[in-house]
């Protein structure tokens, strides 16, 4: 007479284990997902850049294309001046970077230790304004440039930008200046540091992270700005990738360069990503600083 096998009984540590494996499986693919998902645009534009005419307007849509081509790239460089607007928006975007967190930074360090006269208003105030978007300040800034004629300048966008990013660099900083130790100073006063001293050799190589964080924030505001640039810049050889970008024409009127305008955006998009990649730790360790005292 044969016996019946009896079904094993699972423990209490596999049935976790089990749920534990589906957790990070559905995990796994949740981010996969929303990778893509996030990714999809900017892999669209880098094939489009590399396609052939006849593929970027195949019908139905060539998603992978089987042929590659470097035209886009070269047409751009040769037909247009592509490096004087990358010169223009990198000396406009290093220069208002450079400038706000140079009076960011102290103005910062002022609200943070020295507690001026009226500083619950002058908080106040530069809450106010980061609450404006950029946008509701155009026909003010026009007016100005046009009476001070830097129309065709480099002042003409350096001006706004650094005045725009200023409040959001110094509520940062503020943070981030508050949560130093105030023994650290106070030691560093009694061996003879004035203020000067104390924030530019002490305060702010400890919170270079937030420094690197504000000011790429600030870079990449300066560096994708459309509205004024295309106002205030007429000039062909004043122009900023963005408005070059969005100015590429066809051979003829009714030509639209898909080939063309996704080559420029790639362009102007790579050092944003090699900046962000480059200081990627400092960018980590300036947004989770201070996240958890004790």
């Amino acid at each position: 007479m044969s016996s019946t096998p009896q079904p094993v009984p699972t423990t209490p540590q596999q049935t976790q284990k089990s749920r534990f494996s589906l957790k990070k499986i559905l995990l796994l693919i949740a981010i996969v997902l929303v990778m893509l998902f996030s990714l999809a645009p900017a892999l669209w534009q880098l094939l489009t850049s590399f396609k052939v005419n006849e593929d970027i307007a195949a019908v139905p849509t060539v998603y992978l294309p089987t042929r590659f081509t470097f035209s886009h790239y070269i047409e751009l460089f040769t037909r247009r001046p592509f490096w004087r607007y990358i010169f223009n928006s990198a000396f406009v975007s290093i220069t208002s970077t450079a400038l706000a967190l140079a009076i960011g930074a102290p103005a910062a360090y002022a609200l943070a230790r020295l507690r001026p006269w009226g500083e619950g208003v002058i908080l106040a105030s530069v809450l106010i304004v980061t609450l404006f978007p950029g946008i509701l300040l155009f026909l003010g800034l026009l007016e100005i440039i046009q009476a001070l004629r830097l129309g065709n300048n480099y002042l003409a966008l350096i001006i706004p930008y650094t005045a725009i990013n200023l409040p959001l660099t110094i509520l940062v900083l503020r943070s981030f200046f508050q949560q130093l130790p105030k023994d650290l100073e106070d030691s560093a006063r009694v061996d003879g540091y004035n203020t000067f001293q104390l924030l530019w050799q002490i305060v702010l190589p400890m919170t270079l992270p937030a420094l690197v964080t504000t000011g790429i924030l600030t870079f990449i505001f300066a560096w994708n700005e459309f509205i004024f640039a295309l106002t205030f810049m007429t000039r062909e050889e004043m122009k900023t990738i963005p408005v070059a970008a969005a100015q590429l024409g066809g051979a003829s009127v009714f030509e639209i360069p898909y080939g063309s305008i996704a080559a420029a955006t790639v362009v102007g998009t790579l050092p944003l990503v090699l900046l962000v990649l480059f200081f990627q730790r400092r960018i980590v360790q300036g947004l989770t600083a201070g996240a958890v005292k004790g």
